[in-house]
């Protein structure tokens, strides 16, 4: 199996700070497929039961879940319509715009290209060039209806080992994510993630967290590391985005061709991080302003210094992206910052983060 290429994020989880990496794989295949259960659940009363609505799960869900090959990563992908759409994460696919698709089901690999990608929220669409009949769409839930120990199922393609299953729970739910830009990684924070205890590896990215109503609730895309163990992994701490955000940025892609109204809020400008005269992040400089943006009509200018939105305290690019994640577009909000040595405050109308 090749080397594996990741992308290393940081997670804000409740004040602390986790290195966690996109999941990714080299090309590559190998083994069998790898399913967990629980055995101390499976050895109850209830385990028939139980592992009856697993199998059950898997038949449904399983032949919904594809893998994608480009010429340097595989990952996976979930069938979105008949018409050959298939949903992913934007770091999945990178820059490439054609790919193979090999579906669970079996046969050849189908061709397929890029529609669009989002980088923004990490998601991107292509679509098969030829459609085989049969082709069966995922069904996707209500992610209000996510509820913290929820049993979930993950279906990919980890470690090129097709068509895998883990199994855990929905460990949290509106989890914010910074994913680094570095390493095959989309810089995007992604807000409102759900948190799973099933195991997410590289090549699970762009598939399917899955709920036992058969819906897919979210498409798996980070994998939490302990910073003090170097890369080394952090078990059961894995991010999925929302099955809400999938639909809404993919039912863009598909209409449109790009995304027209991504519901992230944005300024409107192009920054960079600055440090202060002790050589710690101090805010972020306005490197330029979209004409006629949310910034630009607030008069904010080029060379301004961001050191607040709102009540939050901005001191990196990360910290600022992070705050605008949780705020909505419309939405007014005052920003604080520097220009030629002098505090000042505006309020801004917040624009909406699109392509």
């Amino acid at each position: 199996m090749r080397r594996l290429r990741s992308a290393h994020v940081m997670a804000c989880v409740a004040g602390l700070a986790v290195t966690a990496s996109s999941c990714t794989s080299g090309s590559g295949s190998a083994g069998d497929p790898v399913s967990a259960a629980p055995a101390a659940v499976a050895a109850s009363g209830g385990g028939g039961e139980l592992q009856s609505a697993y199998e059950s799960t898997v038949k449904e869900v399983l032949p919904s879940v594809v893998q994608i090959t480009t010429d340097q990563e595989l990952g996976s992908g979930v069938v979105y319509d008949d018409k050959g759409d298939i949903v992913t994460n934007a770091h999945v696919i990178g820059n490439a715009t054609a790919f193979q698709v090999s579906l669970a089901t079996g046969g050849s690999p189908l061709a397929a290209k890029l529609v669009s990608s989002f980088p923004a929220n990490d998601l991107a669409v292509i679509r098969l060039d030829s459609p085989p009949k049969g082709l069966k769409p995922a069904r996707f839930g209500d992610s209000s209806k996510v509820a913290v120990g929820q049993i979930v199922l993950a279906m990919g393609n980890p470690l090129g080992l097709s068509s895998s299953v883990t199994q855990g729970i929905v460990s949290a739910t509106d989890r914010t994510v910074s994913e680094s830009a570095s390493g095959g990684g989309t810089g995007a924070t992604i807000p409102d993630m759900v948190q799973t205890s099933a195991a997410i590896n590289p090549g699970n990215s762009g598939g399917a967290l899955v709920n036992l109503d058969n819906q897919v609730i979210g498409i798996p895309t980070l994998a939490a590391t302990d910073p003090q163990l170097g890369s080394g992994a952090a078990p059961g701490i894995g991010f999925a985005i929302p099955a809400s955000a999938v639909k809404r940025i993919a039912d863009q892609i598909i209409k449109n061709g790009k995304v027209t109204d991504s519901g992230r809020a944005a300024l409107g400008v192009t920054v960079r991080g600055v440090v202060g005269p002790d050589q710690q992040p101090a805010g972020v400089a306005i490197v330029s302003v979209t004409k006629g943006g949310a910034a630009a009509k607030a008069g904010l200018e080029s060379g301004d210094v961001i050191t607040k939105l709102g009540g939050t305290t901005v001191t990196t690019v990360q910290s600022l992206t992070a705050a605008l994640a949780e705020l909505e577009p419309g939405r007014k909000v005052k920003v604080t910052y520097d220009r030629d040595g002098s505090t000042k405050t505006a309020e801004v109308t917040l624009s909406s983060l699109d392509q």
